[in-house]
């Protein structure tokens, strides 16, 4: 019988050797792939496509790469629930920082919790690029760690230099033991007119920051304020992140609400205003300074927008425990707390050697 295979099985071992041949330069290019890619990409798995560390690679992270931004994304969060009426934060007011976020139209508070504010751009937001002049638009949040000792809270020389250029404040003058109360208004809680009964029972003047929809809805208490001898600052119409509005946006919020105290007071003297949220960027200080704006920020507040676990006593302690030379106070008159607490706070801070100025006084 002869050896040579029959022409059908010749056949069957051609296929086979072109079928595994192709299956070897299949695997081939497989395996080359991969080494290719982690030659280029040592910090990248070939299969997932996700950034993984690998050893000591400074390749990005970034599904571990959060830096806490939930504390942040909360405290916006809170601000658009205070101006919205919605009070649902049950936190610990004793461990929280001082920001607009402390403000109940507010933001995040930018400083850490040692009270020393990072360099610009260190860990600090950068907003999407507005232009606007020739000055930096990254934002910033206002934010301070409370002190007891009765001390003005430190503040980094570049933030202080950044708000000098542009005719800024956050607190008065050290030597002076003066004390400027300030109001933020986003919306009407019912217990704006308990507080101005206070203020006028203790001859005691302040400033309310309001927004659009305050002067819409409360136009009697816009009056009454003006009539007894308080300021009314600017707090913006609908309260958006300045550094996140062009200019001629910003310059909108705030004519709107110019136009509005016009229409309920006849007045045209706004001058003093608070930004929304407390973000601010060096843009939005040249801009509004050159409608002849003051920017006001504070040196002194509490998590009052929300009820406090000690109600009315623990709104007392919050103010008199933090009392400083040159302190602008900023305080919502959303809180039924401070309502209550109002005239035992203003009297205990006479009592303490202070005395009561308006922004018109305000100096370095």
């Amino acid at each position: 019988m002869s050896k040579n295979k029959l022409p059908g099985e010749r056949k069957k071992s051609r296929h086979s050797m072109i079928f595994y041949s192709i299956v070897a330069l299949l695997v081939l290019f497989m395996v080359g792939y991969v080494v290719k890619v982690q030659l280029h990409h040592p910090g990248r798995s070939a299969l997932t496509g996700v950034w993984q560390k690998a050893g000591n690679s400074s390749i990005p992270i970034s599904l571990a790469d959060n830096e806490d931004n939930d504390d942040q994304a909360e405290t916006k969060d809170e601000d658009n629930d205070r101006d919205n009426g919605n009070n649902d934060n049950d936190n610990d007011n004793n461990d929280r920082d001082l920001s607009e976020d402390e403000d109940n139209n507010g933001g995040p508070a930018a400083a850490e919790k040692k009270g020393e504010a990072p360099e610009p751009g260190a860990g600090m937001e950068q907003d999407k690029q507005v232009t606007g002049g020739n000055f930096p638009n990254e934002k910033h949040g206002w934010g301070l760690k409370r002190n007891d000792e009765h001390q003005q809270p430190e503040m980094p020389g570049w933030l202080n230099s950044m708000l000098e250029r542009h005719d800024s404040y956050w607190v008065g003058s050290p030597e002076d033991k003066v004390i400027y109360l300030t109001f933020d208004e986003g919306y009407e809680n019912g217990y704006t007119p308990s507080i101005l009964d206070s203020l006028k029972a203790n001859d005691v003047k302040a400033a309310f920051f309001v927004t659009g929809h305050y002067l819409d809805s409360q136009p009697d208490l816009v009056q009454r304020m003006v009539d007894e001898g308080h300021i009314v600052g600017n707090h913006s119409d609908t309260h958006p992140s300045f550094p996140e509005a062009s200019d001629s946006e910003i310059k909108k919020e705030l004519q709107v609400v110019e136009e509005k105290y016009k229409n309920i007071t006849g007045q045209t003297s706004m001058k003093y205003l608070r930004p929304p949220r407390g973000e601010f960027s060096e843009r939005t200080l040249a801009v509004t300074r050159g409608m002849g704006y003051y920017n006001i920020f504070w040196s002194m507040a509490a998590v009052d927008w929300v009820p406090m676990k000690g109600g009315a006593q623990e709104a007392y302690e919050a103010v008199i425990n933090n009392t400083h030379n040159g302190a602008i106070l900023l305080m919502h008159a959303v809180s039924k707390d401070n309502a209550e607490a109002m005239d035992k706070i203003l009297k205990e801070i006479k009592n303490q050697g202070y005395t009561f100025a308006t922004l018109d006084d305000l100096k370095r």
